[in-house]
């Protein structure tokens, strides 16, 4: 008999166990989330660090860092893309830490409302700038036409509307929205 009971005792336990760790084994999967906070509006990005490692991490850091508070959206390309985190309302470009290596081989795509690092025709350019695409881009998918491909490392979850708002803003010389659309903050959501 107490060899029965020991048994189902341990059972027990171990389910028990089990049953506790769960909820923290789902919080460790759960993706990072940045809200953007604009003059048009919020929208929300969740960020993938099992795909993008080093981008995420540099990614998040600017936001813990508050480099995009006060930036604007300075490239608003109906049927392409919108870009920002990188100038001020005055056109100022905002010092930047170095560089990160391209990861734009980790099977994410350039697909409508995914977030991209922005880069040169240097493919380990990218700093701070991130663009959200607001159609499939196929094009800017690795390998790309330069060979190389943007970096995409997450994707807006809420908020899409808003980025339907950029998108459609009027722009003049070099795409630029002839009204400053500024990113009030970014933010790490807990």
């Amino acid at each position: 008999m107490t060899t029965h009971w020991n048994q189902w005792t341990r059972r027990l336990v171990l389910a028990g166990c089990t049953a506790a760790l769960l909820p923290l084994a789902a919080q460790a999967q759960t993706p990072p989330k940045v809200k953007f906070q604009t003059t048009l509006g919020e929208f929300v990005v969740e960020v993938y660090p099992d795909k993008a490692p080093k981008t995420v991490e540099n990614f998040l850091q600017y936001v813990k860092d508050k480099q995009y508070d006060g930036t604007i959206f300075h490239r608003v390309i109906d049927n392409f893309m919108v870009q920002g985190g990188g100038f001020t309302s005055a056109m100022n470009q905002k010092s930047t830490r170095a560089p990160i290596p391209l990861e734009a081989n980790n099977g994410l795509k350039n697909d409508r409302g995914t977030i991209a690092m922005a880069r040169t025709s240097n493919p380990n350019s990218a700093t701070a700038q991130f663009f959200i695409n607001v159609v499939d881009n196929t094009s800017l998918n690795a390998p790309s036409p330069d060979g190389y491909g943007y970096a995409v490392f997450g994707k807006v979850t809420s908020g899409m509307d808003v980025i339907q708002k950029i998108k459609t803003t009027p722009t003049g010389p070099g795409d630029v929205p002839k009204t400053p659309i500024v990113i009030n903050s970014a933010t790490l959501v807990k």
